[in-house]
């Protein structure tokens, strides 16, 4: 949805009409992750992709028809030998996607949903997509500090499940999660979709997440320069102003002069679980005041540059400064893959290998090699959500 937000809220704009199909559920090798999604409008005018090409058209025809119903649809796509050259989807996979017909100005939830996340403000955009008639496409746009719309729709409805789902999409808001989640009608959680039951899918719209690189060195560069092309905000840190300069790293969105420990300690307010800290100072004076902080917070991913005896000089410093043996664990160093990489190149290569591995719970094994699922974090549940595509990292 953010990457057609633009389109959308000019639509919304100028009043028109549009339906938003979005992928709610995806099982194996499917192209595209749950969160894609395609949006068309009263004149046919069609952005973005929930496939990648496999099923677009289908899913253009279902908008078309939730334009001229305005009801909603939830509607699978799924690879057998008789409809698989009938709508495209030959991977293998399975895909859940959900038409929504959206009228503006009807519906406070997707109206203000919407804005924000065309805005890029953090909200979490939650909707029904089975369960009983009268409750599916209603919505709730979560914020941190309270929400918009109603599930008041009809006579399914009780405030306990309009409270348990605002409560949901906002830990899952929190933790920059989308997925679906199981309620019973009395909004307790549920373990399985069933009579009685709502299935709600959360789309969570975060800023970026971060990436810290400490360190202004040539290797720096081309981690900062990779680090954007997977998403992440990128700051590059380092307390030499000399060398801390954005004309030498370019691709970083912000390039900051100071002692990495006391940059650190000043983003307290603005890392998550999502943050990525790459460590390639090289140099105790830095390292060690930074790590005995780093590995001490709740961010996704701390890794150091340095070579095997580097690394069991600074994990004896780290002991003596009184970090644990768990703490310590969480220390990816030396830093990266074992790509046998030479270059600045190959080495943000190899750091990213890891980083994504780390976050998807990859095996870092060849794809050859193995015969089980290619998407690690597509083969748990549904509802224990998973990472949102566009920064919904």
């Amino acid at each position: 949805m953010q990457d057609i937000a633009e389109q959308v809220r000019a639509w919304h704009a100028a009043g028109r009409t549009f339906a938003v199909a979005t992928v709610v559920g995806v099982t194996g090798s499917a192209p595209r992750d749950p969160g894609a999604a395609l949006a068309v409008d009263a004149d046919g005018e069609a952005v973005g992709s929930v496939s990648g090409g496999c099923v677009e058209g289908a899913v253009y025809e279902l908008c078309r028809a939730a334009i001229e119903s305005g009801e909603p649809v939830l509607e699978r796509f799924g690879y057998s030998d008789e409809d698989a050259f009938a709508v495209g989807l030959t991977c293998g996979g399975v895909l859940d996607v959900f038409v929504q017909p959206v009228v503006p100005g009807a519906d406070a939830a997707l109206d203000t949903g919407l804005a924000l996340i065309a805005d890029g403000e953090p909200v979490a955009l939650a909707r029904v997509i089975a369960g009983p008639g009268d409750l599916v496409g209603a919505a709730l746009a979560v914020t941190a500090s309270g929400q918009h719309g109603a599930l008041a729709v009809g006579p399914s409805t009780v405030g306990a499940l309009e409270r348990a789902i605002a409560a949901e999409a906002r830990a899952m808001l929190d933790a920059g999660r989308t997925g679906r989640i199981v309620l019973g009608l009395d909004g307790r959680p549920c373990d399985e979709h069933g009579h009685g039951t709502v299935t709600c899918f959360v789309e969570s719209y975060v800023p970026a997440p971060r990436m810290l690189v400490f360190g202004a060195i040539d290797f720096a560069a081309s981690v900062a320069r990779i680090g954007t092309f997977l998403g992440y905000r990128v700051t590059v840190c380092d307390a030499r102003p000399v060398f801390a300069t954005k004309r030498r790293f370019p691709d970083a969105d912000e390039v900051v002069v100071d002692w990495p420990h006391r940059y650190l300690d000043s983003q307290l307010g603005r890392i998550d679980g999502r943050t990525v800290l790459c460590v390639l100072t090289h140099d105790a004076k830095f390292d060690i005041p930074l790590l005995e902080r780093a590995l001490r917070l709740p961010v996704g991913y701390v890794g150091a540059m340095g070579s095997r005896r580097t690394h069991r000089e600074r994990l004896a410093k780290l002991r003596e400064a009184g970090l644990t043996e768990a703490e310590l664990a969480r220390l990816r160093s030396p830093i990266g893959l074992d790509l046998g990489a030479r270059t600045p190149e190959e080495t943000a290569v190899s750091v990213a290998a890891e980083i994504v591995a780390h976050r998807r719970g990859g095996s870092c094994l060849p794809l050859s090699a193995g015969e089980g699922p290619i998407h690690h974090d597509a083969a748990q549940p549904a509802e224990e959500g998973a990472a949102s595509g566009a920064h919904a990292a």
